[in-house]
């Protein structure tokens, strides 16, 4: 039996940011991985994810050469290469956190493991059991794909984001079930590469959980480009076969009408990886089937902590690594702040970019505030102008009797990178005269952030 002040179950990126911290408070530190370190995130989600976007977009820039004055013949695509280069960034990820375990001295068990006690696991392996001890133990196990309950992904015509990542074929007509973050990222890729697709949505508009009117922006920007968007919709059948897909989907209007389809992506959320962890006999208290925990991250039974995504959302990697420094500082002795869910940006990588942080228009109103709202298009900046990228806004939602930065919400090219701006203004806590007295370079994007505020409060320069 090996002993141990913290261990972590799950080495995506919660648990290893976690491990990775401990180890520098000077906590003596395991983790346990089933699969491969750097959990979803690293190996099949946001990073692989990502390089296909990339490889999309650098395609979609060729077919356009002729809009910058250039000249490109004969363009075409490589699945199967766009593939590769997604899987060797996501190999050289993987070893990177291989060798951020071995640099910090965190010990490394591979195999599936189970709470015997709120301090105690066993890790299997190849059909040979160890167990473990430590005074602290955090679960970071992460989720998987929701599937249908009346046809659940078979990975040849119905896929999850994993099945889709790595294809075996290029869809020729692609159905995408789901319009938040994932569904939306996989039909732009898809889009760009060529394949004929159509969104279905439940809900009144595609990426619900963002102020209306990114919703309406990014819904006319990707019906423009070829997209069929079906809002208020839902699927009531899907059938595969060796060729294709066969759906039945309930229109806004309650008319069924059948479609035939190559391929369909189901990305219509997550389920916890909280089964057969040994969380039944402890007692665990849910929601749900996600853990309950405090602010410090701590469940309701002592030493055990929960991070990531199987507790409550937003569910994202950047709140899972966060997460993870707040418990293993805590675990450490120390006193972290604790985490503000209205602090966590959001940030959706199709084509245009979404990012936004805090509140909606709509949501600030709910709750009481008296807001001021400003918006500022692409349009009018002129290094979006210059880059070909007109097509956008940011917006930003103001507390009118104290100033507050209550959200920002942005649709554009590069916005996922420009949102910590504000995220950062939030956390600080600045109001509008700190964010209008800042010096913004020009010719920036950036610049669009400031003339944003300056329209909240009836100033803008370039509009």
């Amino acid at each position: 039996m090996s002993n141990y002040d913290l261990i972590i179950l799950g080495s995506g990126p919660g648990g290893y940011v976690a491990a990775i911290r401990a180890a520098q408070l000077g906590l003596k530190v395991a983790i346990v991985e089933r699969e491969n370190l750097g959990g979803i995130c690293l190996n099949w989600g946001c990073i692989p994810t990502k390089a296909l976007l990339r490889s999309a977009e650098i395609y979609h820039y060729m077919q356009h050469a002729g809009d910058y004055g250039l000249t490109a013949a004969n363009i075409s695509a490589d699945i199967d290469a766009v593939v590769k280069r997604s899987r060797g960034v996501a190999k050289q990820l993987n070893q990177g956190v291989t060798h951020l375990m071995k640099k910090n001295k965190i010990t490394v068990h591979m195999g599936d493991g189970k709470l015997l006690a709120a301090n105690r696991l066993s890790v299997t392996k190849d059909g040979k059991t160890e167990e473990l001890t430590a005074k602290n133990i955090i679960l970071a196990t992460g989720a998987r794909a929701r599937d249908l309950p009346f046809a659940p992904a078979d990975g040849k015509r119905i896929w999850t984001y994993r099945h889709a990542m790595v294809p075996t074929e290029m869809p020729k007509k692609l159905l995408v079930i789901g319009s938040g973050a994932i569904g939306i990222e996989f039909a732009s890729f898809y889009n760009d590469m060529g394949a004929e697709v159509t969104v279905v949505e439940m809900l009144d508009r595609i990426v619900p959980v963002e102020d209306a009117d990114v919703s309406t922006f990014l819904e006319k920007a990707l019906t423009k480009q070829g997209m069929k968007i079906m809002t208020g919709a839902g699927v009531e059948s899907l059938k595969a076969s060796a060729t294709g897909v066969s759906a039945s989907i309930k229109g806004k209007d309650g008319k069924v009408v059948a479609s035939e389809f190559t391929h369909c992506i189901v990305a219509i959320g997550i389920v916890p990886n909280t089964e057969n962890i040994g969380l039944e006999a402890l007692g665990v208290e849910m929601d749900r089937g996600f853990l309950k925990t405090d602010a410090n991250c701590r469940t309701n039974v002592p030493g055990l902590w929960a991070i990531g995504d199987i507790t409550a959302p937003p569910w994202l990697a950047h709140k899972a690594s966060h997460e993870g420094v707040i418990a293993a500082e805590t675990i450490a002795g120390g006193h972290p702040h604790a985490m503000d869910p209205r602090n966590i940006p959001g940030c959706t990588y199709c084509h245009p970019q979404v990012a936004s942080v805090g509140l909606t228009e709509a949501k600030a109103k709910e709750a009481g505030y008296d807001v001021k709202v400003g918006n500022f298009p692409f349009l009018g900046n002129g290094k979006a102008i210059a880059l070909g990228e007109a097509e956008g806004f940011v917006k930003t939602v103001f507390d009118a009797k104290t100033g507050e930065l209550l959200g920002a919400h942005m649709v554009g090219a590069e916005v996922t990178e420009l949102i910590q701006g504000y995220t950062i203004g939030k956390t600080a806590e600045l109001v509008e005269a700190d964010f209008m007295h800042t010096v913004f370079p020009h010719p920036t994007l950036s610049e669009m952030m400031h003339e944003s505020v300056l329209g909240a409060y009836g100033k803008m320069l370039h509009m």
